[in-house]
């Protein structure tokens, strides 16, 4: 954040605050109690990580943490924090260094998937589905959720007997849904130890594989690939690697539907705070980064954006883990509840600010003929794979 000439801290950042319309102890929801003077100068300095840090070391609160980063985030107040000098050794690592490489493939699974099955089921839907619902005509999570579900799988035309990949497959909830009201074959991949684990027990009697593997080491052929919430896992360095491994897994005839959080421009890095405690060397990708790796691979038959629904969701996930919290608690602590709050409701405010976007992107390998749509058979089943 720039310095303001003669100002003390507490004096730049009560301006910059305030062009967000943001006061310091004031009484409205979005407004900051500051408890610790320290808070200043720590944000002034360490710019989102510092914010982040004082928040969950409780040197400040919020009645309402969504509105605050609805308002400074839609104010472009992150903007500044990126200027800040100590945001830059991140920045220029990101630049120097593949942080998504294949020796680093299992870090994201142990220090955010890792950490609690319990924590998932408490905060999650019945289908253990951790990414953004489908509320067009949903009341409830669990609604939102399968209805989600029930557009990939539209998107996707899926019918009986195909072979499905799953890649990021999670606790299972794509799998379990597509094998049980499709009739399908699922192999799913993750990089979670305690993923796998779930998700073979909540798939048991259905024609599903969950594997414990890297995207990059997949050989084998499907009639259709999906990727839920695992792109972001990637990195720019990997997105032409990725969509390398998904066309030499797809049949000729056969249809791939990436569903990511999308960054509105093409960075290299992501926000410090949330690389430090909530997903390591993540990275949103932008429009342009995801054509620009998918060239001459696939041929583009659809894009569907609706991050307007992840603010949804994202506050449904924060009543489940606030209001089941005392189910858990014993496991955790006052920091790590502090540090989960903040994360769920600065990304809230991000996307209801529409900094952040998700789409369902459907992609093919030559074009299907007579033009994709949901629900539309392919003309030709030719590239339909011998089951392995």
């Amino acid at each position: 954040m720039g310095h303001i000439k003669g100002n003390s801290e507490k004096q730049i950042l009560e301006q910059i605050l305030a062009s967000a319309d943001v006061r310091v102890n004031g009484d409205r929801p979005w407004d900051i109690k500051v408890r610790n003077p320290g808070f200043y100068s720590l944000v002034i300095s360490r710019g989102s990580l510092g914010l982040g840090e004082s928040y969950m070391e409780d040197w400040w609160d919020c009645e309402a943490l969504d509105q605050f980063f609805d308002k400074t985030l839609h104010a472009g107040l992150d903007r500044h924090a990126k200027r800040s000098m100590g945001v830059l050794p991140a920045v220029i690592r990101s630049r120097l260094t593949n942080r998504q490489r294949r020796s680093r493939a299992f870090d994201i699974g142990k220090r955010h998937y890792d950490i609690g099955n319990d924590l998932f089921s408490i905060m999650l839907d019945k289908g253990m589905n951790y990414s953004c619902g489908y509320w067009d005509k949903a009341a409830t999570l669990d609604e939102a959720q399968e209805s989600k579900l029930n557009l990939i799988c539209s998107k996707m035309g899926l019918e009986p007997g195909m072979r499905v990949l799953d890649i990021g497959c999670g606790w299972g909830g794509f799998a379990r849904y597509a094998a049980a009201t499709h009739g399908v074959e699922v192999t799913g991949i993750t990089v979670s130890k305690e993923q796998v684990q779930l998700a073979r027990e909540r798939c048991k009697g259905l024609p599903v594989r969950i594997k414990l593997m890297d995207y990059r080491d997949l050989d084998d052929t499907f009639d259709r690939i999906v990727s839920v919430g695992m792109f972001e896992h990637v990195g720019v360095k990997n997105y032409r690697t990725y969509m390398e491994v998904a066309a030499r897994c797809l049949s000729q005839n056969g249809i791939f539907l990436l569903h990511t959080i999308g960054s509105n421009t093409s960075v290299h890095d992501t926000d410090t705070w949330i690389n430090k405690y909530i997903f390591p060397n993540s990275m949103l990708p932008s429009a342009q980064q995801i054509t620009t790796a998918s060239e001459g691979l696939f041929v583009l038959e659809d894009w569907h954006s609706f991050g307007h629904y992840y603010d949804r969701t994202l506050m449904a996930w924060y009543r489940n883990f606030t209001q089941n919290w005392d189910r858990i608690k014993e496991a955790y602590d006052r920091f790590f509840y502090r540090m989960w709050c903040y994360y769920l409701l600065s990304c809230a405010g991000s996307f209801r600010a529409r900094q952040n976007q998700l789409w369902q992107i459907v992609f093919s390998k030559e074009g299907v003929r007579g033009g994709w749509g949901m629900n539309q058979p392919e003309a030709d089943r030719g590239g339909r794979t011998e089951r392995a």
